[in-house]
């Protein structure tokens, strides 16, 4: 390309950061404006803290805009003096009105963490973990007012591995986006790549997660067990209780592998030493490998037996 594309990017988590880094790198595009949202209060002060997209726009030099809607008028005519050639968006946290997504000449393309059409939604990371998939990707998406409904430019997968967890996984993803995005705007914008409508079937909702999603049923089977906590981790963490002389104690769980040849009474803890905590599920068992006592440091399963904080024939409770 002889020319350099005009981008207006438009991120507010930590995942968008690796792809704003990407198209401000290439010579093939010049960013001449970061959307981000507004800074958010944090910490026991509640101090304003900026966005992760924030802090790297303005550690690379890039102009910053917070509207706290998009969507409204004046910020939308105000988009129109940059006179983008294209919109990137990656992690926004905002559904873009049709009045943006007309403005570029090349429209606005967005990075979204899953093989579409499954796992539309906030949290596509989390649930393919939690939910077993055995891979999942990038789909650099052509947007419309829909979510996450966009024709589809290009899709590039990555395996999830057993030793994968949300964190891993948010980082590698992070890295395949801005490698996938900057491939694909130049085939795109030449015309080598025609939008593809998502296929008709196979469309998944990956709904935001919340704090109570990390809560241990230990009625279900460890393999299903296995996932969430790996899909959890680190936020907002898989958690059960103990009830020691009758007072529950949450303790956080980080990480765990599975126990195909042991069962038992669902939570009932089957041995504890510094081979890890095993605890029974509905089918099969866990062996816990690395947990946390509510307010203190994450700990290996043999520094925290070794305080006899737990032992077996103990029982972990949901609630």
């Amino acid at each position: 390309m002889s020319k350099r594309y005009r981008i207006i990017f438009m991120g507010t988590a930590e995942l968008a950061c690796a792809s704003l880094r990407a198209l401000h790198a290439s010579p093939l595009f010049e960013v001449v404006l970061v959307v981000t949202q507004p800074d958010k209060p944090k910490g026991r002060d509640l101090k304003l803290q900026p966005t992760a997209v924030k802090a790297a726009a303005l550690e690379l030099g890039l102009p910053v805009e917070q509207p706290l809607k998009a969507r409204a008028i004046e910020f939308v005519e105000h988009l129109k003096t940059f006179a983008a050639d294209l919109i990137v968006v990656a992690a926004y946290g905002q559904l873009l009105p049709q009045s943006i997504l007309d403005l570029p000449k090349y429209g606005c393309l967005n990075v979204h963490t899953s093989v579409l059409p499954k796992y539309r939604g906030a949290a596509p990371i989390q649930w393919a973990i939690i939910d077993g998939e055995a891979e999942t990707g990038v789909t650099i998406m052509k947007m419309d007012a829909g979510l996450d409904t966009g024709d589809i430019l290009t899709i590039y997968k990555t395996p999830i591995a057993p030793e994968d967890n949300a964190a891993t996984l948010h980082d590698r993803l992070a890295v395949i986006g801005a490698e996938a995005l900057i491939t694909t705007i130049p085939r795109y914008v030449n015309g080598e790549i025609k939008p593809q409508p998502q296929p008709a079937m196979g469309s998944t909702y990956a709904r935001k997660i919340t704090k109570d999603d990390g809560r241990m049923d230990w009625s279900q089977p460890a393999r299903v067990l296995f996932n969430r906590i790996r899909g959890l981790t680190p936020w907002p963490g898989a958690f059960t209780f103990l009830a020691p002389e009758q007072k529950l104690r949450l303790l956080k769980i980080w990480q765990t592998e599975l126990v195909t040849d042991a069962g038992g009474q669902p939570g009932k803890v089957l041995q504890a030493d510094k081979t890890g905590i095993v605890v029974a599920c509905g089918e099969g068992a866990l062996r816990i490998a690395s947990l946390q006592r509510e307010g203190g440091r994450r700990m290996t399963a043999a520094e925290f037996s070794a305080g006899q904080a737990v032992k077996a024939g103990d029982v972990f409770y949901s609630e």
